[in-house]
């Protein structure tokens, strides 16, 4: 899990869960900027909000974060999780659908073409909208080239960190086998003998 504290971004993956391809890395990282096991929270005030968005270079300096936009990037964190749960077999929780439609709609996307033809899609207003929106166009992307489905988000319930399933058959349900695959067997194991 993100191992930081106070409003400065500092993320140390485990070699065990390798980065997502860029530029989906971006999402990984947001969705994880709650680290549900510890309770640490990385966006916990508007300070933090303004902070992770510089240091990931969607959001300009002098940009002002007020409370009603950090209770918005936190709503947009957690529907991109419950959509990665979905990734991993979960069903789709209905207000996550409602919350990505807002964030839509205040954070249009443009998109545009580079010389070589190829299409790129980006966030079109500034501030917190225009950040919201380049994550957003970030997972259009990703859907767009096939590897949005392989992220997700573990299945443990006292974890749900997301990760990028490198598995051959894309059947990875845990972010670290050894650690919340074990626990969840060993549940499962407790459960089945007490019948």
């Amino acid at each position: 899990m993100s191992s930081s504290s106070g409003a400065t971004p500092v993320t140390t993956d485990e070699p065990s869960r390798p980065p997502a391809p860029e530029p989906l890395e971006i999402v990984r990282l947001f969705v994880n900027t709650l680290d549900i096991e510890s309770g640490v929270d990385e966006l916990a005030d508007a300070a933090s909000v303004h902070a992770w968005f510089l240091a990931h270079d969607l959001l300009d300096e002098g940009t002002r974060i007020k409370p009603a936009d950090q209770r918005r990037v936190i709503e947009l964190r957690e529907a991109l999780r419950a959509l990665l749960l979905a990734n991993n077999a979960q069903p789709l929780d209905v207000g996550a659908v409602d919350v990505l439609n807002a964030v839509g709609e205040r954070s249009p996307l443009e998109v545009h073409f580079d010389p070589t033809g190829s299409i790129g899609v980006t966030g079109r207003d500034g501030g917190i909208d225009g950040a919201l929106g380049q994550l957003m166009a970030v997972v259009v992307q990703a859907v767009a080239d096939g590897t949005w489905t392989r992220l997700k988000a573990c299945r443990d319930d006292a974890c749900h960190w997301a990760f990028y399933d490198r598995s051959r058959n894309r059947s990875a349900q845990w972010c670290v086998m050894a650690v919340c695959g074990n626990r969840n067997k060993a549940r499962s194991y407790r459960e089945r003998k007490r019948r």
